[in-house]
């Protein structure tokens, strides 16, 4: 597991990763390419989302440098023909694993998309909790144009998120999707006019929850997508019965009838 002791920050190639007390942010730093993703990045993001999947951080944060979140697999070390398969092959299975790593993730993640975001990208910026856009963002498809089908859980989050006619609308048509647009289709949370400052302030508020409590929230949404009524039902049960056994559920329920704000420790 990579050592993100507070205040550390651990040296890779193409990620600058800092734990500030309970969060724990990532941004990824190629900005000479647009954070697009060669074989060795995707493997860095890899490695890092599954680091901080299981560490004690309360709350991810996943953002760009310089303008720009990620633009997917970087399209220079191609040679537009079936010698690529191999290479993109690999981009594409360290980036899923990465998707996954954060969708899973028994914490809060916040995709804090300072810049353009477009193929891969796109996809990895959907896979936040809380997606937060710049004003100057962008969201783009982008795979129509060298040819390519989505990848990075686009063609999942898609459907999903604004239904199959306007996920087919989205990447057969291909135009850029801008921020208030996306709010407003659901791909987004919201769009802030100082970015900088709203993601600090939404990832201290989101470390000082209920992490448990949110972790096992994500898990409910997740799997209720391929279940009935029923079965959903019977998790939600369980799982609220589990939650008693927290240490926030004693520090909670005490703070409601005292009128108190709880001071959760995410145990």
């Amino acid at each position: 597991m990579i050592p993100l002791a507070e205040n550390d920050m651990t040296e890779f190639e193409y990620l600058d990763i800092e734990r500030v007390e309970d969060i724990a942010r990532v941004t990824m730093n190629r900005p000479e390419m647009h954070n697009a993703m060669n074989r060795e990045m995707a493997d860095e993001l890899r490695t890092v989302t599954m680091a901080l999947h299981d560490d004690d951080s309360r709350c991810i944060v996943l953002t760009g440098t310089d303008g720009a979140f990620n633009t997917g697999a970087d399209l220079s070390v191609l040679s537009g023909n079936s010698e690529d398969a191999r290479t993109l092959r690999k981009i594409a299975s360290s980036l899923h694993r990465s998707i996954e790593n954060l969708v899973r993730a028994p914490k809060p993640v916040i995709t804090g998309v300072n810049g353009v975001s477009a193929g891969g990208g796109f996809g990895l910026a959907l896979s936040g909790d809380i997606v937060l856009l710049a004003e100057d963002s962008r969201l783009e498809f982008a795979y129509p144009r060298v040819g390519l089908t989505g990848d990075g859980g686009s063609t999942y989050f898609l459907p999903h998120l604004v239904g199959l006619r306007r996920a087919k609308e989205i990447a057969l048509l291909d135009d850029p999707i801008f921020p208030n647009d996306a709010v407003e289709m659901g791909l987004a949370t919201e769009v802030a006019e100082d970015f900088d400052a709203r993601l600090v302030e939404l990832a201290e508020s989101l470390a000082d929850g209920p992490t448990r409590a949110y972790g096992a929230t994500k898990r409910l949404f997740n799997r209720g997508l391929g279940r009935d009524l029923s079965a959903q039902m019977a998790s939600e049960t369980d799982s609220i019965a589990r939650m008693t056994e927290t240490e926030d559920y004693e520090r909670g329920l005490a703070a409601f009838f005292e009128k108190e704000t709880p001071e959760f420790e995410g145990r």
